[in-house]
């Protein structure tokens, strides 16, 4: 690589042209400014280098996360006392949720391949806002560390688990402020990266792309923004009263001052119940790039899979009480609420008859991305089935807050979003570091989450179904032997996350030189940029040639009427 200094009086493109005058190569990794070392980075406005932040930053949390989920499996081995009391078990329960959800799983794909992949796709030089996009991840470090510091600086870790339902939120003599002041400043980072994703898709795609020329990841990433935008706000303000509650006794959930506790679940929910879409679009998004690369086929309904997210955004708005049938609402509003939450399963079972018949006949490759991309069909569908079971009235009253409610919540959070942001990762390591990873410990890491996924979660909808309530630190012996498969599978499933992350990382510095389009795949990221891609994304201005996916059509009668 070149060692390239920039002119702070110069423009980017005054220097890469120059660079490429001189027939030299400027990869964004290589663009020295007038920064060095950490601030090179901390300060960059490039959204290849914010995305990488975000990975790092992401990965780190993920990792203690990951380090809570093992040490509470770890304690369910046994009834009893295995390796921590009962305040230290809700402690890690609360840490856990919160890291995952508002650490991980909430920014992970439209922070890290969002930023980095979105602007290539419409052929951007950058996001619309730098600078902004800049000021969301530090606000992410900055609510991330809150999050941490609560575990040290908290005295007693919170315990409310990570929903922070009052009244337990107001009692609990754990530090409650602290983690919930990381939420609002996490919750002001998504707004940002909304913001500015809406509008580098409007105003920022390459002349002569339309909204229906998109890659579906990037409609995905559309799709999200919306919800980020006008969402999160209820979150904000809910975490706001939640702490002046607490602070100086309102009376605004305290139901001893006069205030309605399900008040809360409801502002809680509203925006929690669109923050699932947030999380699984993008990884939809990610499926449909991958599916079609890997199967050789356009997008079978490409319209009708864009429209789908949008109505998902739509519809998911309606369906947040059905995670309180049992609070307390009139039975004309659970009948609705139950309603909403069949109707939206319509546009998701759309893309998923879109990709099964985008495979139908297609030229298919099992590739590492394409396995976790088939995996994610078959774990998906299992969460948003037992999710209906859920949704059903006379159901959930027996289901309701058991290990039930677990599983479906992890086969769609692992099955959905974490699948994908593993085949995501895979899919565009190449682009990214301009290197390959090692494919046969990638596909060993794969099959091995699969299992580790199904040994984990599937046994806990028969100890749910059984009545196992979830959230508890103890059991009964009935339901050991369950706990015992649990605890296996999660061995298995960690020991699979760390050999992929190893794997990976191991890569960025020691894997094989990959500079081309490597996958042949047919997106604007991979034809007309190099990897990894120089300082503004391309080394000459782009051009619209095609939509996305413009594979050439291989079935028995598209072959028939060439002949």
């Amino acid at each position: 690589m070149s060692d390239v200094s920039i002119d702070i009086n110069k423009s980017s493109r005054e220097i890469q042209e120059e660079n490429h005058n001189k027939g030299e190569y400027t990869t964004f990794y290589d663009v020295k400014t007038k920064y060095k070392g950490i601030l090179s980075w901390l300060l960059t406005t490039d959204h290849k280098r914010i995305g990488l932040m975000y990975l790092y930053s992401l990965m780190g949390f993920f990792l203690v996360g990951l380090t809570l989920a093992f040490l509470m499996r770890f304690e369910m081995l046994t009834p009893g006392p295995t390796i921590m009391d009962a305040q230290e078990y809700n402690s890690a329960f609360t840490l856990h949720g919160v890291i995952m959800v508002f650490l991980f799983i909430i920014p992970g794909i439209p922070a890290v391949f969002g930023n980095f992949i979105m602007p290539m796709q419409l052929g951007a030089e950058d996001v619309s806002f730098p600078r902004l996009n800049l000021m969301s991840y530090h606000l992410y470090l900055i609510g991330g560390f809150m999050a941490l510091g609560s575990l040290i600086f908290g005295g007693t870790a919170i315990d409310t688990g990570w929903t922070f339902y009052v009244p337990y939120s107001l009692r609990t003599g754990a530090d409650v402020i602290l983690p919930l002041m990381a939420a609002f400043i996490l919750g002001f980072s998504s707004i940002l990266t909304g913001l500015n994703f809406v509008v580098t898709m409007h105003r920022m795609k390459v002349k002569g792309m339309g909204m229906f020329d998109m890659p579906l990841f990037s409609w995905g990433l559309y799709a999200t923004a919306w919800i980020q935008v006008i969402a999160t706000p209820v979150i904000g303000i809910t975490i706001v009263l939640v702490v002046l509650e607490r602070a100086f006794n309102f009376g605004i959930f305290d139901p001893a001052l006069g205030g309605d506790p399900v008040l809360m679940q409801h502002l809680f929910w509203i925006y929690s119940h669109p923050a699932v879409y947030i999380m699984i679009l993008p990884a939809f998004g990610v499926m449909s790039d991958v599916i079609a690369t890997f199967s050789r086929r356009q997008i079978y309904g490409y319209k009708a899979m864009a429209i789908s997210m949008m109505a998902i955004v739509f519809v998911g708005y309606m369906v947040w009480a059905h995670h309180m049938f049992t609070s307390g609402m009139s039975d004309f509003a659970r009948a609705m609420f139950s309603f909403f939450t069949f109707l939206v399963g319509v546009p998701t079972g759309v893309k998923i008859f879109n990709w099964l018949a985008t495979l139908w006949r297609g030229s298919i490759k099992i590739t590492v991305p394409m396995f976790f991309s088939l995996a994610s069909i078959f774990l998906f569908s299992i969460g948003g089935l037992t999710g209906l079971v859920l949704g059903a009235l006379s159901t959930d009253v027996h289901l309701h807050d058991t290990y039930f409610v677990v599983a479906h919540f992890h086969y769609v959070i692992l099955g959905g979003i974490l699948t994908m942001f593993f085949a995501a990762f895979h899919y565009w390591f190449p682009k990214m570091f301009g290197r390959m990873y090692n494919q046969k410990v990638a596909m060993f890491g794969a099959i091995m989450y699969f299992i580790g996924v199904n040994v984990l979660y599937f046994p806990m909808f028969i100890m749910g179904y059984q009545g196992m309530p979830r959230r508890y630190y103890d059991y009964l012996p009935e339901f050991q032997i369950y706990h015992v498969i649990s605890t296996v599978g999660s061995w298995i499933l960690i020991t699979a996350i760390l050999t992929m992350i190893i794997n990976l990382f191991y890569a960025i510095k020691n894997g094989r030189v990959e500079k081309g389009n490597y996958w042949e795949a047919m997106t604007m990221e991979w034809e007309d940029s190099p990897s990894p891609p120089p300082l503004l994304n391309f080394e000459k201005t782009p051009v619209f040639r095609h939509g996305p996916y413009d594979y050439p059509d291989f079935s028995d009668e598209k072959i028939e009427e060439a002949k």
